[in-house]
């Protein structure tokens, strides 16, 4: 009897689960499709580039250096620091020099303490000059009258000559005093220069970005001490291929990424280096970058230059998968996802270039359902 019971239980367990099965396997299949969007493959024609990398530089800079050799006394400013046109930066020792100055002055002062010397010994001259030729001109009368003797004639003579003679070799010493005086002012101008070489200041306005100079430290004529750039000038200089020079063009208008800033900007090339670098083969071109807030000279940048048209095999961005290196799409095959492996190559703003794993005509899902798994059945809106 209890045999009989656990048979017939036994089957009524096996016909209700066969029953079932012509009901529910169609549910589950409808509740497990995904309701999706699709994007063909297809081809087109995009603008292809050279990418070229390079650092960014100030467009004007200048390093400091000294014109004479003196200790330093006084460093005014430190990196990073922003600085004025004219602004003293660095001072130099200027007791030897301000003697010179003092030297100098000193002479200029004899100089002109001896001017009154040499024009009352002109003045002098001059009026001996004058009662000499009054003297001449009377005997010159007599001896026509032959009222004195040839003696007294050649007298006068000599003494006219001797007068004129001292009257010019006055007026010689004079003009010596005037170039003299000249010379010492000449002598004073350049030791003030000489002076004011120990006050190094800023060419223009800018930030000083480099320092190698402490109080105490001996300048030496062309040593660097300080290096400033000119805030709001910067570009860009990329190392190119020589290879790639026919498609860079001075003037043309790139575009420019600057990683540190996260921005993409358009620029003009302003100059091509024409030496080319024998190590790497490539030429440095200068890209004049607009004026960005917080730009600063070594950055990193990228500049891609347009090197014509080419056809692409391309799929919407939001249809391709990341996962780390790798890169895939769901395809609808028949009404299922299959997760399929490509590899891409340039990426645009929404589409990618597929190199390999597509075909043009097939079908992604595009964008990538939440959730989505290889093998799932996919309704296609």
């Amino acid at each position: 009897m209890r045999y009989t019971l656990f048979a017939a239980l036994g089957a009524a367990v096996i016909l209700s689960s066969c029953g079932g099965s012509d009901t529910h396997p169609k549910v589950a299949a409808k509740a497990q499709s995904v309701s999706v969007q699709a994007a063909t493959v297809c081809s087109q024609e995009w603008n292809d580039a050279y990418e070229a990398t390079g650092t960014v530089r100030a467009r004007t800079a200048t390093v400091l250096s000294s014109k004479v050799m003196a200790y330093v006394r006084q460093v005014a400013v430190q990196v990073g620091d922003h600085v004025k046109e004219g602004q003293d930066l660095v001072t130099l020792d200027a007791q030897e020099l301000d003697a010179n100055v003092r030297r100098a002055e000193a002479a200029e002062s004899e100089v002109r303490n001896a001017f009154p010397e040499a024009d009352n010994g002109v003045a002098g001259a001059k009026g001996n000059l004058d009662l000499a030729q009054s003297t001449f001109k009377r005997m010159e009368e007599l001896a026509s009258k032959k009222s004195i003797s040839n003696q007294e004639f050649d007298e006068a003579s000599a003494r006219l000559k001797s007068a004129q003679a001292a009257y010019d070799m006055a007026r010689a010493k004079r003009s010596q005093l005037n170039s003299k005086l000249a010379q010492v002012e000449q002598e004073i101008r350049a030791a003030r220069i000489m002076r004011d070489y120990t006050r190094i200041s800023a060419p223009f306005s800018g930030v000083v970005t480099a320092k190698s100079v402490e109080p105490g430290n001996l300048a030496a004529p062309g040593a660097s001490l300080l290096t400033v750039e000119r805030e709001g000038a910067y570009r860009l200089e990329a190392s190119v291929d020589e290879s790639k020079l026919p498609f860079v063009k001075a003037g043309q208008h790139v575009d420019v990424a600057l990683e540190a800033l996260d921005r993409r900007l358009t620029a003009r090339v302003s100059e091509i280096v024409p030496a080319v670098d024998a190590a790497s083969r490539a030429y440095t071109v200068k890209i004049d970058l607009p004026s960005l807030a917080n730009l600063r000279s070594g950055m990193f940048g990228r500049a891609w230059f347009p090197t014509g048209a080419r056809k692409v095999l391309t799929v919407p961005a939001v249809a391709v998968v990341e996962l780390g290196q790798l890169q895939s799409v769901f395809v609808v095959e028949d009404g299922v996802a299959r997760n399929r492996l490509i590899t891409t190559g340039k990426h645009e703003l929404k589409a990618v270039e597929v190199l390999s794993g597509l075909s043009e005509g097939e079908k992604v899902v595009s964008p990538v359902a939440p959730g989505l798994t290889d093998g799932a059945r996919v309704e296609v809106r």
